[in-house]
């Protein structure tokens, strides 16, 4: 071991959302301060090794409650600009700390710089047009991951909705724009995400996707019951593709009895790992903590702990180029693949 902690590509975030609804005068402040109940911030995150990820951009209830109904899309276009340039302040608040990225090189270039790395995502795609006249731009903009849905139906899918135990083929597959959502991703080199699609979107994404598949921050079904959660035959299928699944913390996506409980061990998140490696091999396991959008276990609550799950895998038998490949190279192997690169 070393005195630096094991450095993490994260598949799946919310801090930019939390910022928003919890640290409303000054949201850049509160990336800079560490505060109960907030995962990520960017002392604990050099702390515990949390060098970048996928950063969410998902459009809260406009009304304030009602998450099942996706919302407008002028609404979804305003919240996702205010986490755009939340991030962008973000950057250039950090001296030098925090470097948006574009590429895998320049991931790559910000790990060795000892830079956090984020990338943007969107989390359900209401902020793009149903004709997909703004993908494009949001490209320019940044955006380098997208997943069609969240857990809720919009103008191109149908989200999963949060069960227990159930299967996740709830309901229709992809419509036609999101057939055509799909094909532009590819095109620009958008990695598309189908962690929240249900089973038949996941499978039409699989049919007309040609890029690696992509489930950020889903786990083995087999552990755990959620409809969130990813049956062995799609493992399979992320493994043919060349794809990943990213390890969600979630404890409601951990336990095994589907309920929030933040004394779920270590134990559990390493036979979640053991069991996505049985299943696909070590090239197509990664991390997706859903931090700041879920609740996790005590031994993990915050970036600062992230050195607890990592000696927890070593212990668990995993080699350091092992380790390598579940922290950060398999994310960079796949969007590397993805974009293009």
């Amino acid at each position: 071991m070393t005195d630096q902690p094991q450095k993490i590509f994260d598949g799946h975030n919310d801090i930019l959302l939390k910022l928003l609804d919890e640290c409303q005068q000054d949201p850049v402040r509160g990336f800079f301060t560490p505060r109960d109940g907030q995962h990520i911030d960017l002392q604990s995150a050099q702390d515990g090794g949390f060098a970048g990820g996928l950063f969410a951009m998902f459009i809260p209830p406009e009304d304030g409650k009602t998450y099942e109904k996706a919302p407008s899309q002028t609404y979804a276009i305003g919240e996702t600009n205010k986490m755009i340039r939340l991030l962008r302040d973000i950057q250039e608040a950090s001296d030098g700390q925090v470097k948006i990225c574009k590429s895998v090189d320049e991931i790559e270039d910000a790990f060795a710089s000892n830079q956090m790395a984020p990338v943007l995502h969107i989390e359900g795609a209401e902020a793009v047009m149903p004709d997909l006249s703004n993908l494009e731009n949001l490209y320019k903009e940044g955006l380098r991951s997208l997943g069609p849905v969240w857990s809720r139906e919009n103008d191109f899918a149908y989200g999963v909705p949060f069960k227990f135990p159930a299967s996740p083929d709830t309901g229709p597959g992809l419509k036609e724009a999101g057939v055509e959502l799909v094909k532009a991703c590819n095109q620009l080199g958008i990695a598309i995400d189908l962690s929240h699609i249900n089973e038949k979107g996941f499978w039409d994404v699989a049919k007309h996707s040609d890029k690696p598949l992509i489930a950020s921050h889903s786990n083995a079904h087999a552990l755990c019951q959620s409809t969130r959660n990813l049956l062995d035959t799609q493992l399979d299928a992320i493994k043919e593709s060349g794809g990943i699944a990213g390890l969600n913390f979630g404890t409601i996506f951990l336990n095994p009895k589907g309920v929030a409980d933040s004394t779920v061990p270590l134990a559990t998140m390493v036979n979640q790992i053991k069991y996505m490696v049985d299943k696909m091999g070590i090239d197509h396991v990664g991390i997706g903590s859903d931090y700041d959008g879920t609740g996790v276990p005590n031994d993990v609550n915050s970036t600062a702990k992230l050195p607890n799950l990592v000696n927890a895998l070593r212990d668990g038998g995993f080699s350091q180029d092992e380790l390598d490949k579940i922290t950060h190279k398999n994310w960079f192997r796949v969007l590397r693949a993805t974009w293009g690169e």
